[in-house]
């Protein structure tokens, strides 16, 4: 911002009244000549108290180590006075006897029994300061001592100790009379008298016999001619002063503040920090000078003549005697524009302020946010998210381990470890939902694989099943031995979604699992998995768990961000979620149902996905962006244009209920698209739950199993199951009923999943469905697979074989597409046979291989099969 800053001295003090300072000049010092100053200042009404000596110190007051050593026993006090005052409010009272009673006791008897948290020295230090002089206005003794060390240690010139002192004096000494009027107006001495301290209260009611209730009036007024004087108010006004602008005149730059309104906003100008904060308190109020009416009129008319002879050429600091120029301090855009307003204002003598209206910063601001941010969601402006109420209630969970049964399996792992001379120097156990884990030390010289051989001889002793040794546990040195309750803890989908983990979860697509066997309630993002492989025995809880992640995301995500594609082979586990097709279901074109159950379907499905993946992957390549977060942000912000194909995308979260049987009949034609999608399709937000009943090596194959991280482990029935589909035992362990291992990368959690009914998945997909949803399911790209016809029009009647139409006749007729049938009937060999049979294919007589099952015979007569052959 341009500043006057001229000085108010005599033409023969070697600068003229309006010359201008130069850049790195300081306000106090005099251009040329060091000759005392012949007109002196008008001094201020009111003036903090200087205090100068011109006494000589000692030598070693200036040395810097002396110096440190002052500045860090005042950091060091501070700090201790900080605690002790801290302390006193919660022990003073404790310590009060303790602290009169050091005499008759004795010092070492007193620290005993003192209870602040610096022993007995803080207990009387706080107890002087606060409880027999100034009460919690004692506190602001510590930034006085704070600040001044900090500005000898850490030679801080930003903060003027003057400026702390004085507002720290009178804030502590008007704080305890304040205190000590209210304590004692409110009847409370006895109980709260400590925070007006012994000034306050005495004080206090020495006001209150003097002039009674006017006391408070009085302290009023003691703050207010505070305000007025230290910060310099010269107006009490709250709203923006605008008659400077209006007549035209140049501010200067004083020092001081115009209104209240200043003061209440932080501008404390008084002692201007803001010019010059290393400037002394004595040389601020030489530099406060007033000006009347005729001094401020020559002043213009010199700033008139000065900006008329000025030129555009940069100060030389190197010269002797630089010539002056006129400093423009531009800090913000605003005060650019205020710096013009004064020049012109100085510029023209007699003309009027133009009204020109131009743009502030804030308008152009506004200007830039005109068009508002896209919001995908204004599709279905009032879609409704589920409610908890919407779930079943199974009322507060609470631990039904007893104590007595802690005790008894306790004692039961440690004899049983006792007899393999195996001694335990601790135990601790950790009750959850499902199960307890006991974290056992064993004495030092103890092998680990001596206790993990143990698991069926602990098993045993215990009377129970699935018991499972961790050893080590991660992160601890400790071993885990985990039993299952005798009574066993229901985890309820209402008592997961209603946690304030869940509500307020900042994730992408989170899901929630269950409870840990910490009792702590288990959220994943999805999007970091990035894909996920579920397997478990036949009835253990996968399509409970399956449940459970759909509406965790139905409860936090809106329709225009997600989409599901849901595979269900087995045609009734996911048709619940029919219902909102139009809501959060995605299909291929010309599909009838969203949910997808034919294994050919499912194949044109994967493709489809893949195609999807390309042309995300072309519209992320085109805008810039690495993955689909940073994509649709900058779709919202309104940085990609819809007209060259960008638009919104959502996620896709691919679910397949069993894996198995789409390999069992589709095998590589569902593994490529598949691996392809698990490889590629994490940067685009298309995420894969697989799950499976069969977790077989011909099931969940290398590649599959390769890009897959995130795996869950319901129970199985063997250990080579458990290594398959964790790559570690333990899941043949699990008791089953929603008792799952999570794993990812190397770190595997014990989960009890959550149980959502049917009924309950139910609720919230007719509360789904019957509000306003999109017109048709979300559209994947259109796959067209290989059809039969394509492969009649690779017939080829020159290569016929000449017993072709025999051969036809004796499938139809038979009604059995069979080879061997071909060679008993035309005594033919079998490679011959075979030929037959793949041109009778071809020509659309038989069905596609199935297997050890005869083809089926597409031809249902011989009239029929007559004019085919007439058309060969």
């Amino acid at each position: 911002m341009a500043k006057n800053t001229y000085r108010n001295d005599a033409v023969s003090t070697g600068r003229a009244r309006n010359e201008v300072r130069g850049r790195n000049e300081p306000r106090g010092s005099a251009s040329t000549s060091e000759k005392p100053k012949q007109k002196k200042a008008k001094k201020p009404f009111f003036k903090m108290p200087s205090f100068r000596l011109n006494l000589k110190a000692p030598a070693f007051l200036s040395d810097r180590r002396f110096k440190l050593f002052i500045g860090f026993s005042l950091l060091l006090i501070s700090f201790f006075m900080t605690i002790a005052f801290v302390s006193y409010l919660f022990t003073g009272a404790a310590d009060q006897s303790v602290v009169q009673s050091v005499q008759g006791t004795g010092l070492k008897e007193s620290g005993q029994e003192a209870e602040n948290w610096l022993g007995l020295f803080g207990a009387w230090v706080s107890h002087y300061f606060i409880y027999d002089l100034l009460g919690i206005g004692a506190f602001f003794l510590i930034p006085i001592a704070f600040f001044a060390g900090s500005r000898i240690v850490f030679r801080w010139k930003t903060v003027s100790m003057s400026y702390v002192f004085g507002l720290c004096t009178f804030s502590m000494l008007w704080l305890s009379l304040t205190l000590g009027y209210i304590v004692l107006t409110t009847g409370t001495v006895s109980e709260y008298g400590f925070m007006g301290g012994g000034i306050g209260i005495e004080t206090a009611i020495w006001l209150s016999s003097l002039i009674g209730w006017g006391s408070g009036l009085l302290l009023g007024f003691l703050l207010l001619i505070f305000l007025v004087f230290f910060f310099n108010i010269t107006s009490i006004s709250w709203s923006k002063p605008a008659t400077e602008d209006e007549e035209g005149e140049v501010a200067i730059d004083r020092g001081s503040t115009s209104s209240l309104r200043d003061v209440v906003h932080g501008s404390a100008r008084n002692i201007n920090h803001n010019a010059d904060p290393t400037a002394s308190l004595d040389a601020e109020e030489e530099e406060e000078i007033e000006f009347d009416e005729d001094e401020e009129e020559a002043i213009n008319r010199a700033l008139e003549m000065e900006l008329s002879s000025l030129k555009p050429e940069p100060p030389k600091p190197a010269a002797p005697a630089p010539t002056p120029t006129l400093e423009l301090d531009i800090e913000t855009e605003f005060e650019e524009e205020l710096a013009e307003a004064e020049f012109d204002t100085a510029e023209g003598e007699e003309d009027d302020l133009d009204l020109q209206i131009e743009k502030t910063p804030e308008e152009e601001a506004a200007d830039v946010l005109a068009t508002e941010n896209y919001d995908p969601t204004l599709d279905l402006a009032r879609y409704q998210y589920p409610t908890v109420d919407l779930l079943n209630d199974y009322g507060s969970s609470k631990i039904q381990v007893t104590k007595e049964e802690l005790e008894a399996n306790k004692d039961k792992i440690v004899a049983t470890l006792g007899h393999y001379n195996i001694g335990i120097a601790s135990i601790k156990a950790t009750i959850g939902p499902t199960v307890t884990l006991y974290e056992i030390v064993p004495d030092a010289g103890v092998r680990i694989s001596k206790i993990k051989n143990l698991e069926d001889d602990i098993a045993l002793s215990l009377a129970a099943l699935g018991i499972r040794i961790i050893a080590p546990i991660p992160g601890k040195g400790t071993i885990g031995i985990e039993v299952p309750n005798t009574k066993k803890e229901m985890v309820s989908i209402k008592s997961i979604l209603s946690t304030e983990k869940f509500m307020k979860s900042e994730m992408d697509l989170p899901i929630a699992f269950g409870k840990t066997i910490t009792n702590e309630v288990f959220i994943t993002d999805l999007a970091k998995m990035p894909h996920l492989l579920m397997a478990g025995a036949t009835g253990q809880g996968k399509s409970v768990g399956l449940n459970a992640i759909l509406t965790s995301l139905l409860y936090k995500r809106h329709p225009s961000q997600l989409k599901f594609v849901l595979v269900d082979p087995k045609k009734v586990e996911l048709s619940l979620f029919n219902k909102i097709e139009r809501h959060f279901l995605a299909k291929l074109p010309d599909t009838e149902e969203a949910i997808i159950t034919d294994t050919k379907k499912v194949v044109n499905t994967l493709n489809s996905l893949c195609m999807e993946m390309d042309m995300r992957y072309d519209l992320l390549k085109d805008a810039g962006c690495r993955n689909l977060k940073e994509y649709n942000k900058k779709f919202v912000e309104r940085k990609l244009n819809p007209k060259k194909g960008h638009k919104f995308m959502p996620y896709i979260v691919l679910v397949i209920d069993e894996l198995a049987d789409l390999m069992m009949t589709a095998g590589k034609e569902v593994e490529t698209p598949i691996a392809r999608l698990a490889q590629l399709a994490r940067a685009i937000g298309i995420h894969l739950v697989v799950a499976t009943q069969r977790p077989s090596v011909n099931v969940i194959t290398g590649i599959i199993k390769a890009n897959f991280p995130a795996r869950i482990s319901f129970k199985v029935t063997s250990k080579i199951d458990s290594r398959t589909i964790l790559d570690a035992g333990g899941a043949d362990q699990l008791i089953g009923q929603g008792d799952m291992l999570f794993s990812i990368g190397s770190d595997m959690i014990r989960i009890q999943c959550a149980f959502v009914d049917t009924p309950e998945v139910d609720r919230i997909c007719d509360f789904i469905g019957e509000q306003q949803g999109y017109n048709d399911a979300y559209l994947l790209p259109e796959f067209v697979g290989d059809e039969s016809s394509s492969e009649k029009a690779d017939f080829d009647s020159s290569s016929k074989d000449p017993m072709f139409e025999e051969a036809a006749r004796i499938i139809v007729q038979h009604q059995q597409g069979s080879t061997s049938l071909l060679q008993r009937r035309l005594k033919l060999g079998y490679n011959r046979a075979g030929r037959l049979i793949d041109q009778l294919e071809a020509a659309g007589i038989v069905g596609p291989f199935e297997g050890s099952k005869a083809r089926e015979v597409l031809i249902p007569d011989e009239y029929s099969l007559e004019q085919l052959l007439n058309t060969l």
